[in-house]
């Protein structure tokens, strides 16, 4: 079972000098002179773990937090920060020793309720792994949520419970706690929680409870006439598997289809393009051929009108008498070949141009005939995309043809599917609220008995036997038969009930009780908080009380030995001084009640003046 381990107890004030007890993790001892704040330490401890109250000292006075350090389970640190007279304590996930001034990690309240959500009390159950744990608080079975002080009641036990006649086991001697008590002593010793147990509804109750039962069975009618079929939900099943099967074969279908009509379109859409640029491509040609072909034709013009210019020349130069038709000279300024001249400079010019222009148009020509190749070669191309896309059409619309039953068919299916499914969340509905109704039936009917409350003998003579064997430890005499009895929560030994003892075997046999129960709960991994702090386990009462054993030092050392070998986390406060060897072996503080080393839990200068 997770148990808790106690760090420090600090007391932090502005201006105030520390006041703080650091606790060792096996076993504390603060002894010392009376008045010197040592109760003080075990009652503000138990106001950290989620008192009620907390009587302050003088000595107190001008402190404002209260730091109570934790090691978790786990062993992670938390300190516990509280303002005496307030109910918020604030949590810091760190080990703090000193005034506090940090954002706390979270606000937790020191009163806990069956409510509580964020209370000390569930915190720390919640890192024991206690939270929901019921005990019986009657005896008709009415339970309630464990509380973190059923627990810190029986670790934890103050001066003057120690010594008070009610049994160690319980609260406090009125009867109204006395069931949850026992309870609590159930639990830990077994590890088992009350079960919650219905006590049966009153009449008011009952016209509600009749209530809901006719609403749900109008809201079952209302489901049922929903329905579209009369099959029942395992029908519904099969008949479910079955349309995903041929949902799934359909679909296997439809997606071949669907995926060679994709690629067949694909396939389309870029042979539209590439017709496209084709024609685009042909028609550019074609009318650069008819440009050119206009070219064509106008060289040939200039080569026929060279030759005629070429001809006329000639007949110009040999028959024509006055003034030159090639240069404008009078017939008194040319010379006897003046004619013959000219008309072979112009024959010479015309040869020149005609040569010329005869080599723009064969390079045209030959530029023609390329390009009425390409127009072929074009031509030729476009048949054939014209060809592959009626092939193309033609797949794309046998495959459409395909798909439109496919398709009609895979929506009924889907539909159908629906159709089963909305049935089967309706009778899944129907079921619901039939099992709602069956929880009503059974909420509704009177309880037929009362949890058992006993404790297994087993476990007392297991308990009992533990307990005898401390008090045999101590040596303490006349105690023979020491037994738990679990009806009235009362420890008896010799013969005698504790609450019918003096004070001083009143204190032995609650120390030893405590110390008992701690090592029981420890060693079989049961409940419990895994310390014990202890306020005058012994007190040391040197003649016989009422007729009661002596107390003598001899017990007392054998108590404190007997401590050394306690599983878990003992913090024992006592104004006698303990042995010499414990004093060595424990981590112990003494308060002087003086000046010369520690005064007490208060520095001596916080003490007011007298």
């Amino acid at each position: 079972m997770p148990e808790l381990r106690l760090l420090h107890l600090t007391y932090a004030g502005a201006g105030k000098p520390t006041a703080q007890v650091v606790f060792d993790r096996h076993l504390t001892l603060i002894y010392g002179t009376s008045d010197t704040g040592k109760s003080f330490i075990v009652e503000s401890i138990e106001y950290m773990l989620g008192g009620a109250r907390l009587e302050m000292i003088p000595e107190a006075e001008g402190y404002s937090q209260i730091l109570l350090g934790i090691a978790l389970p786990d062993g992670t640190p938390v300190t516990l920060v509280r303002a005496p007279g307030s109910n918020t304590v604030w949590l810091h996930l760190a080990d703090l020793r000193e005034l506090v001034m940090r954002t706390p990690d979270a606000r937790l309240t020191a009163v806990h309720t069956t409510r509580s959500t964020h209370s000390v009390a569930q915190f720390l159950l919640d890192q024991l792994g206690l939270v929901g744990a019921q005990v019986r608080t009657n005896d008709a079975g009415r339970t309630r949520m464990l509380n973190l002080r059923d627990l810190i009641h029986l670790a934890l036990v103050t001066e003057t419970r120690m010594v008070a006649p009610v049994p160690p086991a319980l609260q406090s001697a009125r009867p109204a706690g006395q069931t949850a008590a026992k309870s609590v002593m159930k639990f830990v010793l077994t590890g088992e929680g009350e079960p919650i147990v219905a006590t049966g509804p009153n009449a008011g109750q009952r016209r509600v409870h009749k209530g809901k039962l006719t609403l749900l069975g109008e809201l079952m009618l209302d489901l049922h006439a929903k329905l579209t079929t009369e099959d029942t939900p395992t029908e519904l099943r099969a008949r479910r598997t079955r349309i995903h099967t041929t949902i799934e074969e359909q679909s296997a279908s439809l997606r071949t289809v669907t995926d060679s009509h994709v690629a067949a379109v694909a396939a389309r859409t870029t042979l539209t393009q590439d017709t496209a640029v084709t024609q685009g491509r042909l028609g550019e040609i074609r009318d650069l051929l008819g440009r050119f072909d206009l070219l064509r034709r106008q060289y040939e013009s200039d080569l026929a009108r060279l030759d005629m210019v070429s001809e006329v020349g000639s007949l110009l130069g040999y028959f024509t008498t006055g003034t030159c038709v090639f240069c404008g000279a009078e017939p008194e300024h040319q010379h006897p070949d003046h004619g013959q001249q000219e008309t072979v400079e112009l024959h010479a010019a015309v040869e020149s141009e005609a040569g010329k222009t005869q080599d723009l148009l064969s390079d045209l020509l030959v530029t023609m005939a390329d390009l009425d190749v390409q127009v072929r070669t074009l031509t030729d191309q476009l048949t054939e995309l014209h060809t592959q896309g009626s092939r193309l059409d033609r797949r794309i619309a046998t495959e459409e043809e395909q798909l439109a039953p496919l398709r009609a068919q895979m929506d009924e299916l889907l539909a159908a599917r629906s159709v089963v499914e909305r049935d089967l969340e309706l009778h899944a509905r129907i079921e619901e609220l039939d099992d709602v109704r069956a929880r009503l039936d059974a909420e509704g009917a009177a309880p037929t008995g009362r949890p058992a409350d006993h404790i297994p003998s087993r476990t007392l003579a297991a308990l009992d036997a533990i307990l005898q064997q401390t008090l045999d430890t101590w040596s303490i005499p006349g105690i023979e038969h020491a037994e738990y009895d679990q009806y009235s929560g009362e420890v008896r030994a010799g013969g005698r009930a504790r609450a019918g003892r003096g004070k001083g075997v009143r204190s032995v046999l609650h120390s030893a009780f405590s110390l008992a129960l701690a090592r029981y709960c420890i060693a079989g991994d049961l409940p419990h908080p895994g310390f014990l702090v202890l306020d005058s386990p012994v007190v040391t009462y040197r003649e016989p009380v009422d007729d009661d054993v002596e107390i003598t030092t001899h017990i007392v050392d054998r108590f404190y030995r007997d401590l050394l070998d306690f599983p878990g986390q003992a913090v024992i406060v006592e104004n006698g001084d303990p042995p010499a060897d414990i004093v060595a072996a424990a981590h112990c503080y003494q308060f002087t009640g003086h000046g010369k080393d520690r005064f007490g839990f208060f520095p001596a200068r916080s003490r007011p003046s007298l």
